[in-house]
């Protein structure tokens, strides 16, 4: 918000009038009342009129009603409004609902690594994915100076305001361990094929019984919340989505393995395979798993140019390992991209498929 603020007195509207409010700050709680807020906004470009007023305001969702205040106010031509959520379905279904398609979305992501090396203190690549390896992408971490331990506790306490105020006060859980184990396992098995069903033989195996439904719901909730993102698989034999064997991926792979605990070297090929799957959310595709026969294509990303196929490795010392990635992509049947990314600096490309170190890759400008 502060970044669209400096934008619009360079460069579009030097005099132009700010009301920012902050709805999670205790002294602006009594703006959460129906119509509080709007009144509030209102008065004070009434005072600025005939020239515009420029609104922000962060954490809409805590207002009463808020959708009939931002639609009220979004009918001003003397006001430019802003909002922000931190709730999927806010920002996506809601709004669609509320505002009628009226609007522009930016979805913030945490940093990607290129963004994350115009912060770091790293003077190499190979030091800076390290480290962006152990921490992730959250920008707060660069004033924590990237220290283990401060940047540990961090994440966890992020993990815990997220489930709280989220996911427990959103949607009125009242189980609240229960929660936190369905998230928690969900954040653990990410890249890993899992149900819902599994869940709850798992849960059952620690004497909790639950019902599908329930954890459909929490899963749902964390997902919401930009915990994790699930990810659909496709036959690309029979070119159709399957309905089973979805596969999660977190949002921030520093926070989960705050969560799950660890080394970064521990899962590094689900950690790996997390990036790039973020990666490429954030350049605009549509990321889906492949399935071709009994192979298994890593993902198959699509976007207004076609589509590219990747496969995702830790490593490809191996000739084994290098024909188990090679072999599934070239049984996918078409002529689009197929690229395989590992932290091998050696080039590995062979039969039309392209290899690449992951931090190069990561760096590109697209």
């Amino acid at each position: 918000m502060r970044q669209i603020k400096d934008m619009i007195l360079a460069e579009i509207d030097p005099a132009g009038k700010f009301v920012y409010v902050n709805l999670e700050e205790d002294e602006n709680k009594k703006f959460v009342p129906r119509g509080v807020l709007h009144d509030h906004v209102a008065k004070a470009a009434d005072g600025n009129r005939p020239s515009k007023t420029y609104v922000f305001l962060d954490e809409i969702s805590d207002v009463e009603e808020w959708e009939r205040a931002v639609n009220s106010l979004r009918t001003r031509d003397d006001i430019d409004l802003y909002i922000t959520g931190s709730n999927s379905k806010l920002l996506s279904g809601e709004l669609a609902t509320y505002l009628t398609g009226r609007f522009v979305e930016i979805r913030v992501s945490p940093f990607s690594f290129r963004e994350f090396v115009e912060a770091s203190p790293a003077k190499d690549t190979a030091t800076a994915f390290d480290a962006y390896l152990r921490f992730g992408g959250m920008p707060f971490l660069s004033h924590l100076g990237y220290s283990e331990e401060p940047s540990r506790d961090y994440l966890r306490d992020l993990y815990s305001s997220i489930l709280l105020k989220d996911i427990v006060r959103r949607h009125k859980v009242r189980d609240v361990d229960l929660l936190e184990r369905i998230i928690a396992y969900a954040m653990c098995e990410t890249g890993h094929v899992f149900s819902a069903a599994s869940i709850q033989r798992y849960l059952k195996s620690e004497h909790r019984a639950v019902a599908f439904d329930t954890v459909m719901s929490y899963l749902g909730f964390g997902e919401e919340a930009f915990l994790f993102t699930s990810v659909k698989r496709e036959d690309l034999m029979g070119k159709r989505i399957l309905s089973v064997d979805e596969k999660v991926y977190a949002t921030d792979h520093g926070m989960r393995r705050a969560v799950v605990g660890g080394s970064a070297f521990r899962d590094i090929d689900r950690t790996l395979e997390t990036i790039v799957y973020q990666e490429f959310a954030r350049r605009g595709y549509d990321v889906r798993i492949g399935r071709v026969k009994e192979k298994e294509v890593d993902f198959v990303c699509e976007n207004g140019d076609g589509r590219t196929y990747v496969q995702v490795s830790y490593v490809m010392e191996s000739e084994a390992t290098r024909n188990r990635e090679f072999s599934a992509l070239m049984a996918v049947p078409d002529q689009y991209p197929k690229i395989v990314l590992s932290l091998d600096r050696v080039d590995f490309s062979d039969s039309g498929i392209v290899h690449r170190y992951l931090p190069d890759f990561l760096l590109d400008a697209k």
